[in-house]
């Protein structure tokens, strides 16, 4: 039976458990997870939450089937800006699941400009081993902190040489003290207690950093070598990863070479090289390699880019439908060797996305269709939508500039009017030009707030609340000029 772990504020009553993985929850739950970020698009969460929970249920089902159960790809159909890539992203990043996006057009690009259409899968892999990495790196931070710590201390105060043991020799020096009576005596005083002391301060004094700025003298092993990066393949040429770099590396003498920091860059340093050699990178990348085949999730966006036959203008553009054939085999599922091991990607959740403004999904090939059963189409944000994202989730717009500004010690406010009359601009203006989306609100509120950022480093007032008529006489330019295009891009 495992004891609970103490909470540090309240000895005497356990700490909470960890709370369960996104996967563990219900699929109701994971929509709420995602609401805390997102405003609308019920239909996309309701989507995604089913196909993660899927996974969970996948791992619970009889060995003999489990292989047998792959997952429901998804189609996003929406305008740009309204939360097609934010729904996937936030939701690998709640699960804990490798993540990559890429762009579908990119694979019709011709050369060494284009790219494989392996390389996404490499990305996703490279993606897994700095996530896992990262964890495991977590987990032993506080001992690679004490080790380097141990190791700075005997730089600063290093160890006695050893001398050859005689046989007179003991670990006490004598030393002579003057007594009252003006007669010297001799007392023994302990070499390695005094040397212990005198560490236990320079200890202290470490970690109260009044040590930062003496320097100290450090041997460092050099982290790459600028003349292999010419070796890097070149962007279109991935093909098989065979990693000459790191094996040229390996072949070369390690060679230190010393410098002279300052005691917070050797301590970063020692850090960095205590966490190497604590963390297993074959263990990383058995991890890892798990999580991308079971866990990954690529966002393929642009999808409709790459819908219908050969361009007629000509010329040398790759064939979209023939980008769709390349794509097939990796999303039906197939074995793509990486500089890691092979990843199979049966089991890889992929999620396409794409405006089809030009196009609609039933122009994909029948194949390509048939692999993403599952389409989901997001609505266009309106005004009331506006005001939500600006208020609503943790991340809200308003927030992050509220951060920015207290970095000034100084305040920010909008009243309900101010907020309301923002969302209406931004509504105005995706109406006058192109729907741009939620972006829109970026570049309203980036106009809005241009002058006071710039001035709020030498301005005396520290407290500034933005309600309708400010926000109106600010942005009135905007509002009146026909031309938005001059004042937001």
């Amino acid at each position: 039976m495992t004891t609970p772990p103490v909470d540090p504020n309240n000895p005497l009553a356990p700490a909470e458990p960890p709370p369960p993985w996104l996967e563990e929850l219900p699929p109701r739950k994971i929509v709420g997870e995602l609401d805390r970020f997102i405003v609308g698009q019920g239909a996309a969460k309701k989507a995604v939450a089913i196909a993660i929970r899927n996974r969970w249920r996948r791992s619970q089902a009889p060995d003999g089937i489990r292989d047998e159960i792959t997952p429901y790809n998804i189609i996003m159909i929406g305008p740009t800006g309204v939360g097609k890539t934010e729904v996937a992203r936030r939701l690998a990043r709640l699960a804990g699941a490798p993540f990559v996006k890429v762009e579908a057009s990119k694979f019709t690009e011709v050369g060494y400009v284009g790219r494989d259409a392996e390389s996404m899968v490499r990305e996703l892999v490279d993606a897994a081993i700095s996530m896992v990495r990262a964890e495991r790196e977590d987990e032993v931070w506080p001992q690679a902190e004490q080790r380097a710590d141990e190791r700075l201390l005997d730089i600063l105060l290093p160890p006695p040489d050893p001398k050859p043991p005689t046989p007179t020799s003991t670990a006490q020096e004598k030393v002579f003290v003057v007594g009252p009576g003006g007669a010297a005596q001799s007392e023994s005083v302990d070499a390695d207690a005094s040397r212990q002391r005198s560490r236990e301060k320079l200890r202290q004094m470490l970690l109260d950093g009044k040590l930062d700025d003496r320097e100290v003298d450090l041997e460092i092993s050099p982290q790459n070598y600028p003349m292999l990066d010419l070796l890097q393949q070149p962007p279109g040429m991935e093909g098989t990863e065979i990693n000459f770099v790191e094996m040229l590396q390996d072949m070369m003498p390690k060679k230190k070479k010393r410098r002279t920091v300052r005691v917070t860059d050797a301590r970063r340093i020692l850090i960095d090289e205590e966490l190497k050699k604590m963390v297993d990178m074959d263990d990383v990348v058995n991890e890892a390699l798990d999580r991308t085949e079971n866990h990954g999730i690529l966002f393929i966006d642009e999808i409709d880019k790459i819908a219908g036959e050969r361009s007629q203008g000509g010329g040398p553009d790759v064939s979209r439908e023939g980008v769709q054939r390349d794509l097939l085999p990796i999303v039906e599922g197939s074995t793509v060797q990486t500089r890691y091991g092979y990843v199979r990607t049966d089991h890889i959740l992929f999620i396409a996305a794409g405006a089809f403004h030009s196009s609609k999904p039933s122009d994909l090939i029948p194949e390509f269709q048939g692999r993403f059963p599952i389409r989901v189409e997001l609505t266009p944000l309106t005004e009331a939508d506006f005001v939500r994202i600006m208020t609503e989730p943790e991340n809200a717009i308003v927030k992050q500039y509220q951060a920015l500004v207290a970095a000034e010690s100084a305040s920010l406010e909008f009243t309900d009017d101010g907020i309301a009359e923002v969302a209406r601009i931004a509504a105005l203006a995706n109406g006058r030009m192109e729907n741009i989306g939620a972006r829109r609100l970026h570049t309203v509120m980036a106009t809005l707030m241009e002058d006071l950022l710039f001035e709020l480093p030498e301005t005396t007032e520290k407290r500034f609340v933005y309600d309708g008529a400010k926000v109106r006489d600010r942005l009135m330019a905007i509002v009146t000029d026909d031309d938005l295009r001059r004042y937001i891009l």
